[in-house]
């Protein structure tokens, strides 16, 4: 087949859809993919062709928020959320369309497999069905649906336990709608009137998952909070890490199971100001002298951690996660979807400290799912990050539910159900294409031959 794969111009959202195209390499398919520029060599070194999105969906990696300096400045809350998805997911959509129709003219694929926040896919998923092949978006994040209990996403909600609960979240539904879904809604109608399609009258987030012809979330049922989802959602656990990026550091030896290791990332996003996570986390364990901390700095340069590095600290810009997580006791983060997972399917239990983008749903799902503490701020003091670690350290009960959700993930073949997934809708493609040009099938040249 020839598959074009469409990735967010994010490390985070990039990284699971290339491990995806080694996946589907490895079974002889033909792979382009459309992306930022910032990535070409980094695909054109894996053999891959490569697209760049034009001017307008393109932007840093290493700054996403260059896009909007403003949100640097807005706390976390509806108004930071609704100036993040009006200017960072919607304003790109027409160039983001631009980009797939383009690269679409020169690679014309069999189907296109996108990350869950590339909304320029939406005005193909609402024009003519037999204008466009079918389309596999892979959940990056939490999954974007609406829930049971009335709460919005994003907000760090837990499943509701009391009436008391569901009335508050409806409560601050309608706040979320008004301050946020409705106003994204409006400026997003307005785009994709420009371009031909729409309206839609459901949330940004939930669109893509509604209308997606399949939709691959990285991750386990364990980890989403319980609620009937359209039948095209598939868990499909973590794609493997993509193995040699880097090389192990200088350091590699002292890992050498003598002292519990806790790994502290802020991710490749929200890695700004090491003061919020990595810095404190450093100072929290700097006199346990049974923890070897490890501080990766999300490809920035390690002299951007303030601060004395402690005696029992190491630090680099990128690290080999297949390396190091196998030697992991805890993973402290702000709550990057990828991270959180992949930590997961190594069974390393977590502390978390995050609240902006999906951070703070990911996180409540860190707490609700048992498989760590969630701090549940932004900026968590040294004492709370030592209590949080040493807890998860020294009570059982943490490594075991990783370890339960490890055998989980253990027990999806993602290699196998991406391709399979893929193998269908392609199919199911074909059928319809025949149907439509009143072509007879296989099945019934095979019985006029009979």
């Amino acid at each position: 087949m020839k598959i074009l794969i469409a990735s967010t111009p994010a490390t985070g959202h990039l990284n699971p859809l290339l491990a995806i195209t080694q996946i589907l390499v490895a079974e002889g398919h033909e792979i382009a993919l459309v992306t930022g520029t910032a990535f070409r060599a980094r695909v054109e070194a894996s053999s891959i062709k490569f697209f760049p999105f034009p001017e307008g969906a393109d932007f840093d990696p290493n700054d996403v928020f260059s896009l909007v300096p403003e949100l640097k400045a807005i706390p976390p809350g509806l108004e930071w959320l609704r100036v993040a998805f009006e200017r960072i997911f919607v304003d790109a959509i027409p160039a983001q369309h631009q980009g797939l129709l383009e690269a679409l003219r020169q690679f014309p694929a069999d189907i296109i497999v996108a990350d869950d926040m590339l909304f320029g896919i939406l005005p193909m998923l609402l024009g003519p069905r037999s204008h466009r092949p079918p389309i596999a978006l892979c959940g990056t994040s939490i999954l974007h649906w609406a829930r049971e209990d009335g709460a919005p996403n994003f907000l760090g909600l837990p499943p509701a336990k009391t009436d008391v609960d569901r009335d508050r979240y409806v409560t601050l539904a309608r706040e979320y709608d008004s301050v946020v879904d409705q106003p994204v809604l409006l400026r997003l109608n307005r785009a994709l009137h420009g371009l031909g399609v729409g309206p839609i009258a459901i949330p940004l987030f939930h669109s893509v998952v509604a209308l997606a012809d399949s939709y691959l979330q990285l991750s386990v049922p364990s980890f989403e909070f319980p609620r009937d989802v359209p039948s095209s959602v598939h868990f499909v656990g973590t794609p493997p890490i993509i193995a040699n990026q880097v090389p192990p550091p200088p350091w590699a030896k002292d890992l050498d199971g003598s002292r519990k290791v806790v790994l502290v990332t802020q991710g490749t996003v929200a890695n700004h100001n090491f003061n919020l996570l990595v810095a404190p986390t450093l100072a929290a364990l700097a006199n346990e002298p049974d923890i070897l901390v490890i501080a990766t700095a999300g490809g920035r340069t390690t002299d951007a951690i303030p601060g004395k590095v402690p005696s029992n600290a190491r630090v680099a810009s990128y690290l080999p996660f297949e390396w190091l997580l196998p030697k992991v006791d805890v993973l402290v983060t702000n709550g990057g979807y990828g991270s959180v997972n992949q930590a997961m399917s190594f069974g390393i239990p977590l502390v978390t400290a995050g609240l902006t983008e999906d951070k703070a749903d990911v996180n409540a799902r860190v707490a609700w799912s048992g498989v760590g503490i969630d701090l549940a701020t932004n900026e968590p003091t040294p004492e709370a990050l030592r209590e949080a670690v040493r807890t998860v350290l020294d009570v059982p009960r943490y490594r075991l539910r990783a370890l339960q959700i490890a055998d989980e993930f253990a027990g999806i073949d993602t290699r196998k159900e991406v391709h399979r997934i893929i193998r269908e809708l392609v199919a199911d493609d074909n059928r319809l294409s025949r149907l439509r040009s009143g072509a007879p099938n296989r099945d019934r040249r095979a019985g006029r031959r009979g």
